[in-house]
């Protein structure tokens, strides 16, 4: 449900909603000294009284103490005590991004990557966007290839492949103007695919081509699309929707990147696609005429294949086919086809009085 709603809600009004709950950057900068401990630089305040901007000075000294030493429990205790106390001081996106940075060591997924994104949501100006985009882009990686997140930093639990997932999709929401953005389409598609979700991998992909045009990845994206709608196609003798995608996708390969290495690939499944649907054709044209005697209906279909695939065997055999319609029609024996589709008997009657 949280994945449909990220990728359904229009992009422009989740973005405007994180910047209206996103307080003003603080214009000032921590920076750690083992000596002295934290600093402000840049002359702000700490947004906070003499008293309270003491008390968390003393919180975010003692958790940066800890995780020096090694003790990451009781450090991200203390940093989530200041976010929690002192949530509007200079001091919470630092104590949110070494917390970040401890829950990844130990390989709490999850909380490393909430942590990180309320830094983006609530401080989307903040200098280390980018950087934090790139942790979230590894953690949602890690994830969707069966990493396995631990419990309080200890017991393994079961991959999450769909938090992955959601991850990627929250990347998107983040940063969708950054090279991060095609990258995690591709990834969401893959990870669908991976689970058999083909629609919702189509449904990636085709968000990939048509909002990110000019990626490097784009080609990749238009032969997966045709590759994807292929594997939906179950042969000639069913309906031909994905086959008729997946020509339109491995076409619109060719044109758009002739030059691409991977150009045999995409001519191969234009190939396939292109003998299954003339084959559909004459399916549709063979039952009309050697089971329904219509031979306008079977010409209006062996024309078809013949116009799917002019220059193949299918088009040959449809030109043959035609052939014969042309002959029965004037009265003529046609020519043998040894290739024809066999005709029943009619079954005898029998009346018992």
């Amino acid at each position: 449900m949280a994945l449909h709603l990220l990728r359904r809600l229009p992009l422009g009004l989740l973005i405007a909603g994180l910047l209206c709950l996103a307080p003003a950057r603080l214009a000032a900068d921590l920076v750690w000294n083992p000596e002295t401990g934290w600093r402000m630089e840049g002359g702000a305040l700490a947004g906070l009284s003499s008293g309270e901007g003491r008390n968390a000075l003393e919180l975010m000294n003692k958790a940066r103490l800890q995780e020096e030493r090694g003790n990451a429990g009781s450090a991200i205790k203390n940093y989530k005590k200041v976010v929690k106390k002192y949530g509007n001081s200079v001091y919470t996106p630092e104590a949110l991004y070494r917390s970040a940075h401890l829950y990844l060591a130990r390989k709490q997924y999850m909380k490393a990557f909430e942590s990180f994104q309320q830094i983006v949501g609530r401080y989307p100006n903040t200098s280390r966007f980018n950087q934090i985009i790139g942790e979230q882009y590894r953690i949602a990686s890690a994830l969707l290839d069966g990493a396995r997140p631990r419990a309080w930093g200890i017991i393994p639990l079961l991959p999450a492949r769909l938090k992955g997932l959601e991850y990627f999709e929250y990347i998107l929401l983040n940063a969708p103007y950054s090279d991060y953005a095609p990258l995690a389409l591709m990834n969401i598609a893959r990870g669908h695919q991976r689970m058999h979700n083909t629609e919702e991998a189509i449904d990636a992909l085709d968000r990939m081509i048509n909002n990110y045009p000019q990626s490097l990845l784009a080609p990749d994206a238009y032969l997966k699309l045709g590759e994807t709608h292929a594997s939906l196609v179950q042969g000639p003798e069913y309906d031909q929707t994905s086959t008729k995608e997946a020509i339109t996708y491995f076409q619109d390969f060719m044109i758009l990147f002739p030059n691409d290495p991977t150009i045999s690939s995409s001519a191969k499944g234009l190939d396939q696609m292109r003998t299954v649907l003339a084959e559909s054709k004459i399916k549709m044209a063979d039952f009309y005429f050697y089971k329904r005697d219509n031979y306008t209906a079977a010409r209006v279909f062996y024309n078809e294949a013949i116009t799917v695939y002019p220059d193949s065997p299918v088009a040959q055999l449809a030109k043959s086919r035609l052939a014969a319609v042309e002959a029965k029609a004037a009265g003529r024996k046609p020519p043998v086809d040894d290739t024809a589709p066999a005709v029943p008997a009619k079954k005898k009657r029998f009346f018992f009085f």
